[in-house]
């Protein structure tokens, strides 16, 4: 069966040496919308255009999730919205779009596209190695945007920052490149603020850098030009005359004058005055925020694969898997009860499928999606309703068992070995299935925890996760 060959627009100049004889040229972002939708976009214009076609395109949900290229430089804009240069050879940007065209088969046959979740998730998953990157805008009030995020929002009043640590929290997103950080007014959350120097006194703004001088007769500190009277240094307190600095005077570190209070003092208060608020605060109340780039985790990877369809979906659902932080804070109270009562039991199970990734890369989305699947319908036979499950990567699987002494350990490993039977095809050989297992507290270290006890088991099943 030939590969199908996408449909191309190219949306400004023809791009010279592009041999693609399907391409179809339009001068303006108008008669492109006019017409079908095309599979493949070329933006042959600057930056600063390219960037505001890109925002528009993927606004609408026609070119949402289509590959999209700038023929010349890029922005930050087309970096975060666009799938960077276009490819010199033609049959590059039709392998490129076989592989997109084979996981968005699957994600049309779910229900995904409801939700911005499922939006984001899904546009990164569409693309190898693609992220959500930050932008700096001084239109914003933080400073930074996600024009990704504010583009796939459809109009869904979404705060940026607070979505994306939930999602980290949950396990789909992991932090990227640190790309700044900023300090927000702690109440409006503002990046605009203004540093400004105050009296350490009265906290006045008017105050003034001015040399002051230090009488040793009498203790006095004033200003200098208090000092001088008929060209001779003459305390305005004592009235004696300061003729040698070290023995009659000196001068004091108090270098600023507050004009309010007529106090001197050393360093000036510093305050972060909010220009959108009004509100002072001192520097070490501020809100600290860390602002990155997110990618895809693979926890988040393996729930796109398998959620976009209904039947999977369904499997996994009832395999009660649970992000990696709220997995180990289930194992880290499991482990707490033990060390204190000793009873009941429970034991971990940590399955490690060998060669699974480059495996179901191998097969492709479509048999690689129906493999899994099978492998989801064999698992949920083995666990029970009560136990609880994590993935950490596509290799990696925990079971926790709560109630389980070594024998019903044992019961329960017997039922995953039917698991092993699905890499009998020649095409799946390469797939082998590693298992460890704990009974607490038996086997836990002293003052071990849940990441320490799955880091051990994980060393023992191969390759840390």
């Amino acid at each position: 069966m030939p590969t199908p060959k996408p449909r191309i627009a190219i949306l400004g100049n023809r791009v010279p040496g592009l041999n693609i004889p399907e391409l179809e040229h339009f001068t303006d972002l108008g008669s492109l919308l006019a017409a079908v939708a095309f599979d493949v976009v070329l933006l042959d214009m600057p930056a600063a255009y390219a960037a505001k076609v890109l925002r528009k395109l993927r606004s609408i949900e026609p070119y949402r999730y289509t590959l999209i290229y700038c023929c010349r430089d890029q922005d930050g804009w087309c970096e975060a919205l666009g799938d960077g240069a276009y490819p010199i050879e033609s049959s590059e940007i039709k392998t490129q779009w076989a592989s997109w065209q084979e996981r968005f088969r699957l994600f049309r046959q779910g229900s995904g596209q409801e939700r911005f979740e499922s939006r984001v998730l899904t546009w990164l998953w569409l693309r190898d190695n693609a992220q959500v990157y930050a932008l700096r805008d001084p239109e914003v009030p933080q400073h930074y945007r996600y024009p990704l995020l504010d583009a796939l929002a459809d109009n869904e009043p979404v705060n940026s920052f607070v979505w994306l640590s939930l999602m980290v929290q949950q396990d789909w997103l992991e932090e990227g490149v640190l790309v700044d950080r900023v300090r927000l007014c702690s109440d409006c959350g503002s990046g605009r603020l203004n540093y400004i120097d105050v009296c350490a006194e009265c906290h006045a703004l008017d105050i003034s850098r001015q040399p002051s001088l230090h009488c040793f007769t009498c203790g006095h500190v004033g200003p200098q030009e208090s000092f001088l009277k008929d060209a001779v240094l003459l305390c305005p307190n004592c009235l004696n005359r300061l003729r040698h600095i070290g023995s009659d005077y000196d001068r004091p570190m108090e270098n600023y004058r507050c004009r309010s209070c007529q106090a001197f003092f050393v360093d000036a208060e510093v305050q972060a005055r909010c220009l959108d608020c009004g509100l002072s605060h001192s520097p070490d109340k501020l809100r600290v925020r860390e602002v990155r780039d997110f990618r895809l985790a693979e926890a988040g990877r393996f729930r796109c694969r398998q959620e976009f369809s209904e039947r999977s979906a369904r499997h996994f659902g009832r395999l009660n898997l649970l992000g990696g932080k709220d997995f180990f804070e289930l194992l880290n109270w499991q482990i707490q009860i033990v060390r204190r009562y000793s009873l009941p039991a429970f034991s971990l199970i940590g399955l490690r499928f060998v060669n699974l990734a480059g495996t179901l890369t191998r097969l492709g989305e479509q048999r690689g999606h129906a493999f899994v699947d099978s492998v989801a319908e064999r698992l949920q036979e083995s666990v029970r309703e009560t136990d609880r499950c994590s993935r950490s990567t596509e290799e990696y699987f925990w079971i926790m068992l709560p109630h389980t002494d070594e024998k019903g350990l044992e019961s329960v490993k017997q039922r995953l070995g039917r698991v092993a039977e699905l890499f009998s095809a020649p095409e799946i050989s390469d797939v082998s299935l590693r298992v460890v297992s704990i009974t607490a507290p038996k086997d836990l270290i002293d003052q071990e925890d849940a990441e320490l006890l799955v880091a051990r088991l994980a060393g023992e099943l191969g390759d840390a996760p």
